[in-house]
């Protein structure tokens, strides 16, 4: 399609598209590998504000890479007789490796963006020693987690992630889990190569292209328009995606849908220590997640992470929180002012008085000397050296918060679909685990919106992903056959 160019300056792409999607981070590309599959001869385009995709949320050094599947997050399981939302954490990235390997397998991935890094929990004292071993026990029924090790065992321990128990002293109850076939995953190379395979079956792509209105017009669509670094542009669609990251929120209130109404965000930024010292990454081939300190909010658990990226490996420990009034990192300081509506100031309060936990948290770390944030990695690696360290930021995440019929407003941990207008726009809000069950969340947004279409899709959609049928996680033999073969394929085993 050609670019046509108007007297007032107005760049505008040929107007009609089946689809536009919002955003060139790993929700985009992996609504677009779809649906190009689903329907090879729609019109989809990918509209990307920065000049290039994968540069947010999704870039691989702005996350901890965690192939988040319930295995060691601790809180995904603040209950340790209550595995429902670990377990439905692991089925969704179950249908993550059966996506990846059947791309893999159509050569259209490179499986190099995925590693195997066994996931671990290391906990101290008698109530996490001992909540662990409830979790452990929990988890054991599950044929999902039926392959998780515990120990209390200090050599044990020491053998799995030696880093850990290096220049340990007396450490008092200690406890571990480990799951061997964990991952670490590059999102950013993914998504790369996500949009590569888009751009080949036909979708079109432009970056340095800006959203800044949704209007439905009276046929239904949409009319999408921004800037771009040429002048301003608008393109028409039937469906539109919302995929921004931190800017979803901000752009559906622009689409004026009720589905929103009350909805606000936090913003909460994170940094990392860093090394690539080549003895301490071989020493640590593994990631390791504890308990969140007392007051801290679930998204601050602590790990200390085996990184693969570009080939290279690193180690990283965080996250340590920070704050800004942007919504993306290469956002704007205005950004969170722009989505403050009246509809949603009494949540917004609601929430900064019933949270003053995580004020205080957020004041405590954003004061925190580089001297206090080596004490904490020192937790997990007692023998750090401070020059083997270097402090790098992460990406920005906005946490969502919702309407609550009782407390009025509440900050929510996870992810949600928003749909409207009867299916024509969705978005995606929230942040973890995100991008690592980006398949299963995309498949609910074409099940909401494409109800006349899903039941055709569906062979397709069960040759990518067989777990949407057969979920796995009641029988033992289904399950294991899922990990071994994607394993084999992902190179993951």
């Amino acid at each position: 399609m050609t670019l046509r160019r108007s007297s007032n300056r107005t760049r505008q792409l040929d107007p009609h598209y089946d689809a536009v999607l919002i955003g060139g981070g790993i929700m985009s590309a992996t609504l677009g590998a779809l649906l190009t599959r689903l329907e090879p001869d729609w019109s989809v385009l990918v509209l990307e504000r920065l000049d290039g995709p994968a540069q947010e949320s999704s870039a691989a050094w702005n996350n901890a890479g965690t192939g988040h599947a319930g295995l060691c997050e601790l809180n995904y399981m603040p209950d340790p007789t209550d595995p429902s939302r670990a377990e439905e954490i692991g089925r969704q990235f179950r249908l993550s490796r059966q996506f990846w390997a059947a791309l893999v397998e159509a050569g259209e991935l490179n499986a190099s963006f995925v590693n195997a890094t066994p996931h671990m929990n290391v906990v101290f004292g008698d109530r996490d020693v001992a909540y662990l071993r409830r979790r452990y026990e929990t988890l054991q029924r599950s044929p999902l987690f039926s392959a998780m090790e515990y120990s209390e065992d200090p050599e044990v321990i020491a053998r799995w992630a030696p880093l850990v128990m290096e220049g340990r002293g007396d450490t008092g109850p200690i406890a571990a889990t480990r799951y061997e076939a964990g991952t670490d995953v590059d999102f950013g190379a993914l998504t790369h190569d996500l949009i590569r395979g888009m751009r080949d079956r036909g979708a079109e792509v432009r970056t340095g292209h800006e959203v800044t209105r949704l209007r439905r017009v009276p046929d239904g669509s949409w009319t999408v328009s921004g800037r771009s670094g040429t002048g301003r542009f608008s393109v028409r669609s039937r469906f539109v995606f919302v995929g921004a990251g931190g800017y979803a929120l901000k752009l559906l209130q622009k689409a004026r849908i009720p589905e929103v109404r009350g909805y606000a965000v936090f913003p909460i930024g994170a940094q990392f220590l860093r090394t690539d010292n080549p003895d301490l990454v071989s020493r640590h081939p593994v990631k390791v997640y504890s308990q969140a300190d007392v007051g801290a909010p679930p998204m601050s658990v602590p790990h200390l992470d085996k990184r693969v990226i570009e080939g290279r490996a690193a180690l990283m420990f965080g996250p340590y929180a920070t704050f800004s009034t942007r919504l993306l990192r290469h956002g704007r300081l205005t950004d969170l002012f722009t989505t403050i509506r009246l509809a949603n100031l009494a949540p917004l309060i609601a929430v900064g008085i019933q949270n003053m936990g995580l004020v205080r948290y957020l004041l405590g770390q954003l004061l925190a000397s580089r001297g206090r944030k080596l004490r904490q990695l020192r937790r997990f690696h007692p023998a750090a050296c401070e020059g083997d360290w270097s402090l790098i930021d992460a990406g920005q995440r906005a946490q969502l918060i919702k309407p609550h019929p009782r407390r009025v407003g509440v900050l929510t941990f996870g992810t949600e679909v928003v749909t409207g207008a009867e299916g024509s726009i969705a978005g995606l809000l929230g942040a973890s685990p995100g991008a690592s069950i980006a398949p299963a969340a995309m498949v609910d947004v074409l099940t909401t919106c494409f109800p006349d279409r899903i039941e055709h899709w569906q062979a397709t959609l069960q040759q990518l992903m067989s777990g949407l049928e057969h979920p796995g996680d009641a029988d033992q033999s289904v399950a294991d056959a899922v990990l071994s073969r994607t394993g084999d394929i992902l190179g993951v085993r």
